[in-house]
């Protein structure tokens, strides 16, 4: 009786489900993006007023981005949030779509002067989302005398407790910055005194991270992170005492932008998205969960007076002349790579 009433069960349950699934015939917006990067009442928002739904994957870099990208054994994501150097390597590849600007009105609420820094300023393929400056996130109690510099991967004091981000470009231009060289660097000479600085602040912090880095300098169990700021103002919301820097040196400047792939399945609903997210009203909203400033003109008289004068989200003009954008470098990716290899391998 028992395996009857159980198989009965489970008849009615396989059912229920084929009739619920038969029903939902909403078209699926497929989204490919950071971690904790969109607001869930915005995407239930979209889903209410345009009859569908949102299915959000995520990665944590441009390369594994580009890696399930290139995948075959996959299904067709219609929106992504790639880095601009990245929508630069997807577009020479023939892997985005052109936009229709027809279906973008909000476009013209983009701040003009970040389209000027971009590598697409007609919005021909992608249109800006956020922007982050690469910064070091610390615990003011636990480190002393800090020095807003790279070279605090050095200090001794702070052994493994420390992380780098898991990212060839960043951390590799970050070594670059130190050593007073551009981070798009393709000189075999600079590149090899930056993998050895890479190497020396490797053997002296915890490890190499994308994500975990904020949820852990919130919670002390690190000191200090090279992090986007986003994710350290974040950790800062969690832990008043952690505080964000950029080094003097100078660092990394990102935009991450809106593009469609050129399998994407969903064109219009994906254009509807972006003219979506560029209301200026539900670009504060987004900046002030996000934490990274969504660069909307508009938007910004709608942001509290906390984010309005926030300076790692809008940098005083010392701090933005000290930052330089990631760039394509062609054939020279490949040195980044291998060079990241070698650092991986390396002791």
């Amino acid at each position: 009786m028992k395996s009857g009433r159980i198989g009965s069960w489970l008849a009615c349950a396989l059912t229920l489900a084929l009739v619920c699934g038969c029903a939902d015939k909403r078209p699926v917006l497929r989204i490919f993006t950071w971690s904790d990067y969109l607001k869930p009442e915005l995407l239930e928002r979209f889903e209410q007023e345009n009859g569908c739904r949102i299915v959000v994957e995520t990665y944590d870099s441009n390369e594994a981005l580009y890696d399930s990208l290139v995948a075959r054994d996959r299904e067709p994501f219609d929106l992504l949030f790639p880095s601009s150097y990245m929508v630069k390597i997807l577009r020479k590849q023939g892997m985005l779509l052109p936009l229709n600007h027809d279906w973008i009105p909000n476009r013209r609420n983009v701040d003009p002067s970040y389209l000027e820094q971009g590598f697409d300023p007609r919005m021909r393929f992608s249109v800006p989302y956020a922007v982050t400056v690469t910064s070091l996130g610390y615990l003011a109690q636990e480190v002393p005398d800090f020095q807003p510099s790279w070279k605090v991967f050095d200090r001794p004091d702070l052994r493994g407790s420390m992380t780098l981000l898991a990212d060839v470009r960043e951390t590799i231009g970050a070594a670059l910055k130190s050593l007073g060289y551009s981070l798009n660097s393709t000189n075999d000479q600079e590149l090899a005194a930056a993998k050895e600085v890479v190497l020396r602040w490797k053997r002296n912090a915890a490890g190499f991270e994308n994500e975990g880095y904020k949820d852990e300098l919130a919670a002390g169990a690190i000191r200090l992170a090279h992090g986007y700021s986003g994710d350290l103002m974040l950790a800062q919301a969690e832990n008043e005492d952690v505080r964000i820097a950029v080094p003097e040196e100078g660092s990394a400047l990102s935009f991450d932008d809106m593009a469609i792939p050129a399998d994407a399945r969903e064109i219009l609903l994906a254009h509807k998205f972006i003219d979506f997210i560029l209301d200026p009203r539900v670009a504060a909203e987004m900046t002030e969960y996000i934490c990274y400033l969504c660069p909307n003109e508009v938007s910004y008289q709608y942001l509290s007076a906390e984010i309005r004068t926030n300076p790692i989200l809008f940098p005083p003009p010392e701090v933005v002349e000290r930052l330089e954008m990631i760039a394509d470098l062609g054939p020279a990716n490949a040195k980044y790579a291998k060079l990241w290899e070698e650092i991986q391998a390396g002791k």
